[in-house]
């Protein structure tokens, strides 16, 4: 038997979407090791020793955001990339700064996940959009910058914007805008 490619832990709240990862990083010869929520990857970040972590931010209970650094300290060795669907700007910065190597948006594709990991096969890296940022998506960062330095207060960040609280919690359940 080969030596496997790497041992990953696939961290998201929706079971379909690292059914299908772990199929895909299995057959590039991957151990795969998937958990439903940050606690649970945790607890399994000592005895598995992945090498690879893929975290998803928005999931039930802790934050992955929050629980970041704790499975960076866990596993010392992993190479740690989020993948989220809830994707700006502020949170980019503070999951690199508490570690991660790199963050992609979801949807996206097994090459492009060992691409940000560094052991993907596009050794062009990601072209820069040459089409400005949307209006809508500009309003999106806002509020996750305002959102972020009031703590996740919503009624914080809703005084501070000048809108209805009711108003913020709406744009909040909203998907982000794409470009």
């Amino acid at each position: 038997m080969s030596e496997p490619a790497g041992r990953i832990l696939l961290v998201d709240d929706d079971p379909a979407f690292t059914r299908v990862m772990a199929r895909g990083f299995e057959r590039r010869g991957f151990l795969t090791r998937r958990c439903g929520s940050a606690e649970e990857a945790l607890a399994a970040c000592a005895a598995f020793e992945p090498s690879h972590i893929l975290l998803d931010l928005n999931m039930p209970g802790v934050s992955g955001l929050v629980i970041l650094p704790r499975l960076l300290a866990a596993a010392p060795q992993a190479s740690l990339v989020v993948l989220t669907g809830y994707s700006s700007i502020v949170t980019a910065v503070e999951a690199t700064r508490a570690g991660a190597t790199n963050y992609l948006c979801k949807p996206a594709t097994i090459e492009e996940v060992l691409t940000a990991f560094g052991g993907g096969t596009d050794p062009a890296g990601t072209p820069i959009p040459s089409d400005p940022i949307s209006v809508d998506r500009l309003e999106w960062e806002h509020i996750q910058r305002v959102l972020q330095e009031h703590e996740g207060n919503v009624s914080a960040t809703a005084r501070a914007l000048g809108m209805h609280r009711r108003t913020l919690q709406r744009k909040l359940q909203k998907r982000p805008v794409r470009r």
